[in-house]
């Protein structure tokens, strides 16, 4: 599927050197427990003291595994095309949905219109000429080949940072950044802002190796970012993450990585352990909660009712089951990665200047098509299964987490939460500030912004020049 060939980057730009069935779940999946205590739609870890599950043994790493860095180069077969092209002309379309929102999922109007776009006016060859442009490696850690970016600013003492996606982005989600990070004089920022881009493909997404084992869960990965940064010969770094990669990210720091600095995240892990309790059903809500707290409260409430994290159950428990039509159907596929609440209020390329675009979204579904990582993608929440909540302080154990913390919340985000929680939950907050836009796919959505707060956050933990 995918050709390596030397890489064309000169030397400057290269680098050197089972625990499933989760039953009930709350909205983005963020609070979760057994069937018992699921109340509302909402689910409750945190609060009565979530499920103690011993972690999973990590793969171990062969005796002899390959740890050098190898340039990669994307050369989807045309067939391939051809193939996505002739299944997206024999879809087999339901009957439209019986309401007039979205209540009952992606509108068949509206999904019609842009799977046909898909397989008449889409062109994948601009997306692999795209991500070619810029340098890309593997390398192999605990036997799984992990795929990334990495881009190294002209400017002198640039800050390495790793940047993580979540699901159901990728790394498409993150090109618009790497410009506004590496080249940030260019872009509103000084040479002082430059930071040296690492962007990976997650196990089991994109161009990384799929594990044909368990245990690759958020902590895993954690792991094997912090040995990439080593590998790459990074010393001091930072990292970012939202999704996915706000619990990844959190991870590199409750561990200790080697020569991490710091992180920043959106969607972080606040919810303090009396609320987690009133939304799971097992306690009255506090009386004393602030009115923005509460609407805080509402919000997750009014977003469990309806459903809106049904995927993520669905994931969580059953992630094999979900990839079979996923991977057989390019328009299953692209519902399926359209009902994440990310894309609730995307208009389906209606504007073509506004981030994402259609082309943008369809370079990231086809992505996940052309790899095939429907279903392995979605291990991932099967792995991270009883270790709790997303966004429940305790069941992120945000109180282990030492190093410095930054946070951006943007207001169209699935979470957005009140810096109060955010200051219980991270001892050593640096930085928190709400933004004026943008939303789940901050990256994507607000590039330039986004990059902006990446540069105020990580600004007081750049070594003195």
């Amino acid at each position: 599927m995918t050709h390596l060939e030397k890489s064309p980057y000169p030397a400057t730009a290269r680098a050197t050197g089972g625990r499933g069935g989760a039953s009930c779940m709350d909205w983005r999946g963020l609070l979760f427990t057994s069937a018992a205590m699921c109340a509302l739609g909402l689910v409750l870890f945190a609060a009565r003291g979530y499920a103690q599950v011993a972690p999973a043994a990590a793969a171990s790493a062969p005796a002899a595994e390959d740890s050098r860095i190898r340039p990669f180069r994307i050369n989807i077969p045309k067939a391939q095309l051809v193939d996505l092209r002739r299944r997206i002309a024999a879809t087999r379309w339901p009957d439209k949905e019986t309401v007039a929102d979205q209540s009952q999922g992606a509108q068949l109007a509206k999904l019609q219109e842009l799977v046909r776009y898909w397989g008449s006016g889409y062109d994948w060859r601009k997306a692999e000429a795209k991500l070619n442009a810029l340098p890309q490696f593997t390398t192999t850690i605990d036997g799984v080949d992990i795929h990334f970016i990495h881009v190294r600013s002209r400017h002198k003492n640039a800050l390495p940072v790793i940047v993580t996606h979540g699901w159901p982005g990728s790394v498409v989600e993150q090109l618009k950044i790497i410009a506004p990070l590496t080249d940030p004089t260019a872009h509103g920022g000084s040479a002082d802002d430059a930071f040296d881009v690492v962007v990976p493909s997650l196990p089991g997404y994109g161009f990384s190796g799929k594990p044909t084992g368990t245990g690759w869960d958020p902590d895993h990965i954690a792991q094997a970012w912090a040995e990439l940064m080593k590998r790459l010969g990074y010393t001091r770094y930072v990292a970012q993450g939202g999704d996915w990669g706000t619990p990844i990210s959190s991870a590199m720091a409750r561990q200790g990585a080697a020569g991490l600095l710091g992180i920043h995240i959106n969607l972080p892990a606040t919810v303090p352990p009396e609320v987690a309790a009133a939304l799971g059903g097992a306690a009255p809500l506090p009386a004393n909660l602030t009115d923005k707290e509460r609407a805080v409260v509402d919000a997750l409430m009014t977003s469990g009712k309806k459903g809106t994290l049904a995927y993520f159950t669905m994931m969580t428990a059953r992630p094999q089951t979900v990839g079979y039509g996923a991977t057989d159907s390019p328009a299953g596929l692209a519902a399926w990665v359209l009902v994440h609440p990310g894309f609730a209020q995307w208009t389906y390329g209606g504007d073509p200047e506004k981030s994402p675009t259609k082309d943008d979204v369809l370079d990231d579904i086809t992505l996940y098509w052309l790899t095939n990582t429907a279903a392995s993608s979605a291990r991932l929440y099967w792995e991270n299964g009883a270790r709790g909540s997303v966004i429940v302080a305790a069941a992120q154990k945000t109180g282990e987490i030492a190093l410095p913390v930054a946070i951006t919340v943007f207001p169209e985000d699935v979470y957005r939460p009140p810096e109060t929680w955010a200051r219980r939950a991270y001892r050593n907050l640096i930085y928190f500030h709400e933004v004026d836009k943008g939303g789940h796919f901050a990256a994507w959505e607000q590039p330039e912004l986004f990059a902006a707060e990446l540069r105020a956050a990580f600004r007081s933990l750049r070594p003195a020049q």
